[in-house]
């Protein structure tokens, strides 16, 4: 009974002296981690920035099964936000600040525990060299858990390398993985749509679909609008002396609707017409060469371009469908004119031998 009064004793003094040795040690941290990422610093920092890709490369989520991301409308640059529940850890992330293709700002919640959490991205020899750095102060429960798991350097450093590992994996397959298919002479249907313009400058465009496109199915949901069919981008206007791009937004309604004047939303008519179609299977970042692709099987068709026409991209599978950029589907089509091919004439010979009658034939217009 002595000795278990001791033993008793005993714990309760290595307690105390844990408590105060853990009491004194350090609550403020200063976590830091670098990689160099086999990828332009303009499509990593692009990828980064965008809260929905970090499900795909944060390695405590992929440690919890249970995780499940919420999303508001704006996912991109400064006032981004997203939220996360699960068994073993909840919270949210806020963006701060942004300078494009060079640093990120933003604040982290995780567990009740706040800290700041900044990116630097800079171009170095085989891709870019990226920084993820970390700042914040510990409660006393969090200094215990961080004691016995080795420190909040350690931690908290091994789940940033363990992700900007799989930020390095994700990029180099899932960003390079890709297919394009010119699958050729197609009639494209018209119908209704709703859209939303804007002029930018080419290296915008991205960043401004990433914040258009979920908008504009917000707008679907909050006025009880069905839409029928995927979200479309159609190009109204390529000015490459200066640098700008018009372009709408889309989403195919049903039936005619109508908006008061001042509206930014608009409703429009499609009519139906002959276009090269392509198809490509991956990430955004291979659209120019799927373009090309198309105009190189107009030119060697010796098609020609239906400027009275406007091309338009279908983004058939996208982010909010599957995470994987590798398995996005978006469809090209450029407007031409059908085809002529000029049928050979016919002959019929009279019942004299000697005389020959040529019957002209219209020519023949390929149609899809």
């Amino acid at each position: 009974m002595r000795i278990l009064k001791y033993l008793l004793l005993l714990i309760l003094l290595l307690f105390i002296g844990l408590s105060v040795f853990v009491s004194t040690q350090k609550a403020n941290f200063d976590v830091v981690r670098s990689k160099v990422i086999k990828t332009p610093k303009a499509t990593l920092y692009n990828y980064v920035n965008d809260l929905r890709n970090w499900e795909t490369f944060g390695s405590w989520i992929s440690e919890d099964k249970g995780i499940e991301f919420y999303y508001p409308l704006k996912t991109v640059g400064k006032g981004a936000y997203c939220s996360w529940e699960g068994n073993n850890s909840d919270g949210n992330l806020t963006t701060l600040f942004v300078k494009e293709n060079d640093s990120i700002s933003q604040k982290m919640i995780s567990n009740g525990e706040e800290s700041s959490v900044s990116w630097k991205f800079k171009d170095t020899i085989g891709g870019t060299k990226v920084t993820w750095t970390s700042k914040g102060k510990l409660d006393f429960k969090s200094k215990i858990l961080a004691f016995f798991n080795g420190g909040i350097n350690s931690t908290v450093g091994d789940t940033y390398e363990k992700s900007l590992a799989n930020l390095d994996k994700t990029l180099d397959y899932e960003i390079n993985t890709h297919t394009i298919k010119v699958n050729g002479i197609v009639a494209r249907p018209g119908g209704f749509y709703l859209k939303q313009s804007i002029v930018c400058r080419e290296k915008s465009v991205a960043k401004n679909l990433k914040i258009l496109v979920p908008r504009m199915k917000n707008f679907f949901e909050k006025n009880n609008i069905v839409m029928n069919g995927k979200p479309f981008i159609i190009y109204n206007k390529y000015d490459r002396t200066n640098d700008l791009i018009g372009l709408s937004v889309c989403i195919p309604v049903k039936d005619s609707l109508h908006f008061s004047s001042g509206s930014d939303i608009e409703w429009a008519d499609m009519k139906p017409y002959t276009a090269v179609k392509s198809t490509l299977t991956g990430d955004y970042s291979h659209t120019q060469k799927t373009w090309n692709a198309t105009y190189n099987y107009i030119a060697k068709n010796k098609l020609v371009r239906n400027t009275s026409q406007q091309i338009i991209e279908v983004y058939v599978k996208g982010m909010e469908d599957v995470k994987q950029p590798s398995k996005w589907i978006t469809e090209i089509y450029i407007p031409v004119y059908p085809k002529v091919i000029p049928k050979k004439p016919t002959y019929s010979r009279s019942s004299d031998s000697t005389s020959v009658s040529v019957t002209p034939t219209p020519t023949e217009v390929q149609t899809p």
